[in-house]
């Protein structure tokens, strides 16, 4: 660069370290006393390949003796998780006045009981599988699955991640839960309780809320929202109930918004497209929008045609 170009950027610089100066919550430039987002996407990839044995290959791995794979492997996990553990628990006043060879400790003991749960996930994981399975005649192989579909990958960090969670990790869960939302449009928050045989179909725009508590058996589809009747309240509203509870062999068609904390989905209900419930709808219910009117617009006569496509005539009825 010429001494003019050089000059410019000494001068940008000094001027953006100038603005570093007035201490605000984005001043923070210390890049070694918080987690590192990509530390922890590589630790998520590499819990997959635990859960998914033979199905996420890593390049950098070349021992194919499964003993010795998995020991490296785990080894390498709880190294990089423990460091990040270590450098997230000061974010929860519950560590407040800790040591830093007490946090060494608390994070040392964290890992070693997640790990401890991951043939339980695994479990969970499983039933997912064969949830998706058996509820998408277009699934071909349950490799398909798994290789392929982004609803799977996305409940699987998450329930390692909600696992982490249970544990009162700060950060981390979040930043896996995230990582699986950016890759796959499907966000989840590592707080919301599921429970097996859950199935993800298409996936992408769907929201599922802290404090949702998803039964058995559930299918959602895309653009799915279980999410929150108001967040007015803001930080008042920490650790409520504010989002909803569906119970088991509940299906959820694409579009649907279903808010609140108070709400509850009965048991073997059918949620419509593009409905908006902030009730609760009892067991055994069909909930489906009435009277959808659709106009159609002749593109040579410019003429409207209105037509009105009848559907129940009840906002829901039992089945």
């Amino acid at each position: 660069m010429g001494e003019m170009i050089n000059e410019e950027v000494s001068g940008i610089v000094d001027l953006i370290l100038h603005d570093y100066e007035k201490d605000r919550k984005i001043d923070h430039i210390n890049l070694f006393d918080k987690p590192s987002r990509q530390e922890v996407i590589q630790i998520s990839d590499r819990l997959l390949r635990i859960v998914f044995p033979g199905y996420y290959w890593d390049k950098f791995y070349k021992i194919y003796n499964a003993r010795n794979s998995l020991s490296v492997l785990v080894e390498d996990i709880i190294y990089h998780l423990n460091k990040q553990i270590r450098l997230a628990l000061p974010y929860d006043g519950t560590y407040s006045g800790f040591s830093e060879s007490e946090l060494d400790r608390e994070a040392e003991t964290v890992v070693s009981e997640f790990f401890k749960r991951l043939p339980i996930v695994r479990e969970y994981v499983e039933t997912d599988l064969q949830a998706a399975y058996e509820g998408d005649p277009a699934a071909g192989y349950l490799e398909e699955i798994i290789l392929a579909y982004p609803g799977l990958k996305a409940s699987t960090i998450n329930r390692l991640a909600h696992e982490l969670y249970l544990l009162r990790v700060p950060l981390i869960p979040r930043l896996m839960t995230e990582y699986a939302h950016s890759v796959t449009g499907i966000d989840i928050h590592p707080g919301a309780k599921i429970g097996k045989y859950f199935f993800i179909d298409h996936g992408t725009g769907i929201v599922i809320g802290e404090s949702t508590v998803i039964g058995e058996h559930v299918k959602i589809y895309q653009g799915v929202t279980l999410g929150a009747l108001s967040t007015k309240g803001g930080q008042i509203l920490k650790n409520l109930k504010r989002h909803p509870t569906i119970e088991d062999n509940v299906t959820i068609y694409s579009g649907a918004s279903i808010l609140g904390g108070e709400t509850v989905i009965g048991e073997g209900s059918v949620i419509g497209g593009n409905v908006f419930i902030t009730k609760s709808v009892p067991p055994h219910t069909t909930v489906s929008v009435k009277n959808q009117e659709l106009v159609f617009k002749n593109a040579k006569s410019g003429g409207l045609d209105k037509r009105t496509v009848e559907q129940d005539e009840a906002w829901y009825y039992v089945i």
